[in-house]
């Protein structure tokens, strides 16, 4: 599955893609001519925590990267079953420890991510606000999964719409990411879930969900929890779009305007360049 995966998804692209390790997460910066190197976008691929890589999403973090004009580092996080949740949370809060440590501020990083990997980003901001650090100063988020158990009314309400999703399917791949003894609700991995104090302190993010998604919800009603908290958070449901439909960019203009709007979303609030950039 995941070589499948990988294959109908991995593309040459038009940027520098070198391979790093980060502390000792193996990640790839995607550095398209002209990119910013004093800022980075932390990207965490979707695939339900069970597949996805970096090569399969090389593509879309490549556009982004392009029009935000800053360089993309994209984590090959560890993967269930071998290594079930909470393993992808530890490696995308290690990698943002890293880039702390390498110098690079809070100020100058973005997360974004897509399906599990939006989940797996709002996670880890939390994982990091619970310990006192600081978040990042934005994210953008594309169909992000929130909540493991599914229980949104967008599963039933448009079960007919989504040619990819239907509920069981999610349980089924919440299942396979835990591993047994563990509780979908749990807030570490399901964070619309979360303490209220936490939603409050997120940073400004940009939410997109397609309006065919069953996981509509779940962007729906975690935008709202933050923002009757305060956070600025907001978010665009794209008429007749489906799950992820960024990934489609060859195809779908609506890809191109989608990944345009979360680029400058972020290169808005990333701390402004440095006069030695």
């Amino acid at each position: 599955m995941r070589a499948d995966w990988d294959a109908l998804f991995d593309v040459e692209v038009d940027a520098e893609v070198e391979p790093v390790a980060a502390c000792p997460v193996p990640c790839h910066w995607i550095r398209p001519a002209g990119a910013r190197r004093d800022a980075v976008i932390v990207y965490l691929h979707g695939g339900g925590y069970r597949v996805g890589s970096v090569a399969s999403h090389r593509e879309l973090m490549a556009r982004l990267a392009t029009v935000a004009g800053v360089q993309v580092l994209g984590v090959d996080y560890r993967l269930a079953p071998e290594h079930p949740l909470p393993a992808a949370i530890d490696d995308a809060v290690a990698v943002l420890d890293w880039l702390e440590q390498i110098g690079i501020a809070p100020e100058c990083t973005a997360v974004a991510g897509d399906s599990a990997g939006g989940g797996l980003a709002i996670s880890a901001m939390l994982s990091r606000l619970k310990d006192g650090k600081p978040s990042p100063a934005a994210a953008y988020l594309m169909s992000a999964w929130t909540d493991l158990t599914a229980s949104g009314t967008s599963y039933t309400e448009r079960s007919e719409l989504d040619p990819i999703h239907q509920r069981h399917l999610i349980l089924a791949m919440a299942q396979g990411a835990l591993g047994p003894g563990r509780a979908a609700e749990d807030p570490r991995w399901s964070p619309l879930h979360a303490p209220r104090d936490l939603f409050g302190r997120l940073p400004p993010m940009l939410l997109q969900v397609g309006e065919r998604e069953t996981l509509a919800s779940d962007t729906v009603d975690f935008a709202m929890r933050a923002q009757a908290e305060g956070a600025p958070v907001q978010f665009e449901i794209w008429p007749g779009m489906i799950h992820v439909f960024q990934q489609f960019a060859g195809d779908l203009p609506q890809a191109h305007e989608a990944i345009a709007a979360g680029g400058h979303f972020i290169a808005r609030h990333l701390a402004p360049a440095s006069k030695t950039e």
